[in-house]
């Protein structure tokens, strides 16, 4: 292989290069392919007259090789056109059994072989296009990771299924209209491979290489672990792209009746994520409340043994009191001229008695009202926590009717346009759910804000009490 420096143009093959060449393409040299609108036809150059295209001046419009390149430069607009828009109206990942993608391979496969120079081996002349693939990873280093995986994948015997593996990896990484522009603006290393009138050489493999920057819009996971990639035969079906009359009976409003129910699709898709999202919400937001009902039963339990020792230290001051009357009494009936200090300071203990008596009954009583707000509210939270749960379950329920009516559609979108009307239907019965949904989210919402700003308040109000002497 040569360096990469510049190389002066390859001189012009014969008429018998071009002869040889002529025979022994695949391509159909005797009709002329052309697009007309969205479709592919294909007219003898026999029945018409051969006015030049767009074509540059110094060619002649009767010469095979550039009939054949502009042949395979429509057939590859046609291809990348019809490959992008099957792949954005299937709205997903393409794998390799698409038909669209294989024949889009097929397509560059001839491309790339057409003008390509013949190697003598060992085992005869060989025509690969593998060699101008390998140029790329000399000219842009990061396609070396491509050539070394091509390398790497195992059941890969001949450079064309090396150069069919590279291909699909260069689609994969949507780097494959970078790597094509880099080899065509190096024609003079192209020309160790190329014959000067081939397609690479020429302006026809620019505009294929600009053709292709579309295709990044797809996504494609192609595995080709187990697939024969050395002994596939790549041929052209030129059905899919030719005009058939039962094409011709299909009106556009079906297609635009698809695409919106695609959409219709995805918006219901979108909104199945959002509604999950907020019963994960409410779910953690009950779980938060369970754990706050939780919290406040031990509060409460604590504040019940703190009003059980208050009422035994009632009632043993309560004792203590009337046994202190009683001394009193038994001294003052037995000594009646005692000193009046001792009777004072009895009096006085007395009082002292009697006033904590009335604080403890004060705060017993305060207690007491407190518990009994206390297991008030724990009832009210008790039945909102009944009430989330029992909105939950129905959220749910309709969580998985709508995700149902999701399937439902994802079938019907691939069928007849009968089912167009049925579905319209359904989709306004989601959005009625939808919305009706939302409302109770929302009142949900501020029903969860008012109990959580009242648990505080009681959280609150507990602390308080704790914290009493």
């Amino acid at each position: 292989m040569s360096d990469l420096t510049p190389q002066s143009d390859a001189p012009t093959p014969t008429t018998d290069k071009i002869t040889q060449a002529a025979r022994e393409t695949i391509y159909l040299c005797n009709f002329r392919v052309s697009v007309d609108g969205e479709w592919l036809c294909l007219r003898e150059l026999n029945d018409i007259s051969l006015t030049p295209d767009p074509e540059p001046a110094h060619e002649d419009p009767k010469d095979p090789i550039a009939i054949e390149r502009l042949n395979l430069m429509n057939m590859a607009k046609l291809s990348i056109k019809g490959l992008i828009e099957s792949a954005l109206n299937l709205g997903r990942t393409l794998d390799s059994d698409y038909a669209p993608l294989q024949q889009f391979f097929v397509v560059m496969e001839h491309c790339l072989k057409h003008g390509l120079k013949s190697k003598k081996t060992f085992l005869g002349q060989n025509k690969s296009f593998w060699g101008p693939l390998e140029l790329v990873e000399k000219l842009t280093p990061e396609a070396g990771e491509i050539t070394a995986s091509v390398k790497d994948l195992p059941g890969l015997k001949t450079p064309l299924g090396r150069g069919r593996a590279w291909l699909r990896l260069a689609l994969m990484q949507k780097k494959l209209s970078d790597y094509m522009k880099t080899i065509i603006n190096r024609k003079d290393l192209l020309s160790e491979f190329y014959e000067a009138n081939a397609l690479m050489m020429e302006e026809e493999g620019a505009v294929i290489a600009g053709l292709l920057v579309g295709l990044n819009v797809i996504d494609a996971n192609l595995c080709m672990k187990g697939e024969d990639l050395d002994s596939q035969v790549g041929v052209i079906d030129f059905s899919m792209y030719l005009k058939d009359g039962s094409h011709s009976s299909k009106s556009p409003e079906g297609d635009g009746q698809i695409t919106a129910i695609l959409d219709q699709k995805n918006y219901v898709e979108e909104l199945n994520r959002h509604l999950s999202a907020s019963v994960n919400n409410l779910q953690a937001k009950v779980d938060a409340l369970e754990k706050s009902n939780t919290k406040l039963t031990e509060e409460l339990a604590v504040a019940n043994n703190r009003i059980i020792t208050l009422q035994e230290e009632v009632e043993r001051v309560k004792e203590e009191s009337s046994y202190l009357v009683e001394s009193s009494r038994k001294v003052s009936r037995q000594d009646g001229s005692a000193d009046g200090q001792v009777l004072g300071e009895a009096r006085k203990q007395l009082k002292e008695e009697t006033q904590l008596r009335l604080d403890v009954e004060k705060e017993l009583e305060v207690q007491i009202g407190m518990k009994q707000e206390m297991e008030l509210s724990m009832k009210m939270l008790e039945k909102d926590i009944c009430e989330k749960h029992d909105a939950l379950v129905e959220l749910r329920q309709q969580l998985e009717e709508l995700r149902s009516v999701n399937q439902e559609m994802l079938h019907r979108s691939q069928s007849s346009e009968t089912g167009v009307k049925q579905k319209n239907e359904v989709i306004s019965r989601l959005e009625e759910k939808t919305n009706q949904m939302a409302s109770a989210i929302k009142q949900m919402e501020i029903s969860e804000k008012d109990l959580v700003r009242h648990a505080r308040s009681l959280s609150s109000a507990a602390g308080k009490l704790l914290q009493k002497p």
